[in-house]
C-alpha cells in the first residue's frame, strides 16, 4: 500500500519539482485552516466569544472563497504563474495579520481575506498540475498536493502542542508562517506558464472577462451542476466537522492542548496517505467508484468519532480523515477535467463558491442542531449525513474523466 504514496515512474525531476513548489499552496493554506481548528479554544477565550456564536466566526473566514472567483477569472484571462504569486503574497500577508488581531471582527475579516487568496492558490495549483502532468499520472499529482496540505496540517498540530509556552499563545501559530511563505513566493519566481494555457493564449484572442461563464452555461452545464451538487453535499457538514474536532476532544473527552496536537499528528500522518492513494487508485479504477467508496467511509468514521471514546476515537478519527482527504483528492481532480482550459479555473472556483455557502448554511444549521439537541456532538452527527446526498448525484450525473485527454 505505501508504494502508492510514492511517485510514478513516469514522472520525470521537472515534474517533481513543480509538485513541490505548487504542494506548497495546500500546505499554507491547510495550515491556516488548521490552526483555526486547533486553536479555537483559545481563540474563543481571547476574544470573549459566546458559545452560540463560533459558528458564525468560522462562517465568516469560510465566506473569503467567494472573492476568489475574481482572481480564477483573472487566471482563465492572463495566466496561471501569475496569479499563484499575487495569491502567495496575498496568503502572507493575511496570514501575518490575523496574529496581530484585536477583536473577534477584525480576526474574522482577516481570516476571511486569508480563505481568499488560500482558496484561489490551491484552485489554480490544482489546475497547474491537471494541465501540466501526463494523464495516466493525473490523479497522483492532485493527491500529492492535498498530502502536502496535510503536512501542513500536521505542522499546525506539532506547534499546537507548544501554545501554551509560545509568546502570544495562538498568535505565534499565524506569525511564524508569514517568512516561509514569502520565501516560497521567491522560489517559484521561475516557474513556466501551464503549457496548455500558453497554446491556448498563442492560439486564441484575448477572451472577454466573463466569456468562461458563457462557455459553462452553454457547453458545460450538466458537469457545473453535477460537481456543485456534489460539492455542496459534502462540505455542508464538512465545516462542522472538521472545525469542532479540537474542541470536541478539548471540552468532552478531557484532552489537553498537547495530547490534541499528539493525536492530530499520529492520527494525521496515517491519514495523509489517504491523498496519494486515492488519487492513484482512481487512476487504475476511475473517479467516481473512489469518490463513493470514501464518501461513506468518511460518513460513517465521522458518526462513530463524536459518538465513542478510547482507541476506537483515534481509529474513527484516522478513518474520517483518510476520507475526507481522498473525497477532496476526487473533487478537485474530477472539477478540472470536466472542463476545458478556456474556463477550468473558472468552473473549480464556481464549485469552490458552492462549497463554501455549504459550508456556511452547514455551520448555521450546526448551532440551530446544537441548539435542539444540547450537544455538538449530537449535532454533527446528524449534519454528517448530508454527504451521504452527494452519492446519488454521483452515479447519476457525474461521467468518469481519469485517463480521458484535456483540451
Amino acid at each position: 500500500m505505501f508504494r502508492l504514496f510514492f511517485p510514478p515512474a513516469g514522472l520525470v525531476s521537472a515534474d517533481k519539482r513543480l509538485l513541490l513548489l505548487l504542494g506548497a499552496a495546500f500546505f499554507i493554506g491547510t495550515y491556516d485552516m488548521a490552526v483555526l481548528s486547533l486553536a479555537l479554544p483559545n481563540i474563543q477565550t481571547s476574544f470573549g466569544i459566546a458559545e452560540q456564536d463560533l459558528g458564525n466566526v468560522i462562517a465568516v473566514a469560510r465566506l473569503g472563497a467567494l472573492p476568489a472567483i475574481v482572481l480564477a477569472l483573472l487566471s482563465d484571462r492572463i495566466g496561471r504563474r501569475r496569479l499563484l504569486m499575487v495569491t502567495l503574497l496575498g496568503l502572507s500577508i493575511s496570514t501575518g495579520a490575523t496574529g496581530f488581531a484585536r477583536t473577534a471582527g477584525e480576526f474574522a475579516a482577516i481570516q476571511f481575506c486569508a480563505r481568499a487568496f488560500a482558496t484561489a492558490e490551491e484552485i489554480i495549483a490544482v489546475v497547474y498540475v491537471l494541465e501540466m502532468l501526463p494523464a495516466r499520472h493525473r490523479g497522483w499529482g492532485v493527491g500529492f498536493l492535498a498530502a502536502m496540505g496535510g503536512l501542513g496540517a500536521g505542522l499546525a498540530s506539532l506547534l499546537y502542542a507548544l501554545v501554551d509556552f509560545l509568546p502570544g499563545g495562538w498568535r505565534a501559530l499565524y506569525i511564524l508562517a508569514a517568512l516561509p511563505i514569502l520565501y516560497l513566493a521567491w522560489l517559484r519566481r521561475r516557474i513556466p506558464e501551464s503549457s496548455m494555457f500558453a497554446h491556448r493564449e498563442q492560439r486564441d484572442e484575448a477572451p472577454l472577462l466573463w466569456q468562461p461563464f458563457r462557455e459553462i452555461w452553454c457547453y458545460h452545464r450538466r458537469e457545473m451542476t453535477a460537481v456543485a451538487l456534489i460539492a455542496s453535499a459534502f462540505w455542508f457538514q464538512l465545516a462542522a466537522t472538521l472545525n469542532f474536532m479540537s474542541k470536541y476532544l478539548q471540552d468532552v473527552r478531557d484532552f489537553a492542548p498537547q495530547q490534541v496536537s499528539l493525536m492530530f499528528i499520529v492520527a494525521g500522518s496515517i491519514a495523509i496517505l489517504g491523498n496519494t492513494i486515492a488519487g492513484r487508485l482512481s487512476d487504475a479504477f476511475g473517479r467516481r467508484p473512489t469518490l463513493i467508496a470514501m464518501l461513506l467511509l468518511h460518513c460513517a468514521a465521522t458518526i462513530v468519532f463524536y459518538n465513542t471514546g478510547g482507541g476506537l476515537l483515534a481509529v474513527a478519527w484516522i478513518a474520517a480523515l483518510f476520507g475526507y482527504f481522498a473525497v477532496e483528492v476526487m473533487v478537485n481532480a474530477t472539477s478540472g477535467e470536466l472542463f476545458p482550459t478556456a474556463c477550468r479555473s473558472t468552473a473549480s472556483t464556481v464549485r469552490s463558491i458552492c462549497a463554501m455557502f455549504a459550508a456556511v448554511a452547514g455551520l448555521a444549521a450546526e448551532g440551530l442542531l446544537y441548539a435542539a439537541l444540547g450537544s455538538h456532538p449530537a449535532a454533527i452527527s446528524v449534519l454528517c449525513l448530508s454527504s451521504l446526498l452527494a452519492i446519488p448525484v454521483a452515479m447519476l450525473m457525474l461521467r468518469e474523466t481519469s485517463g480521458t485527454p484535456l483540451v
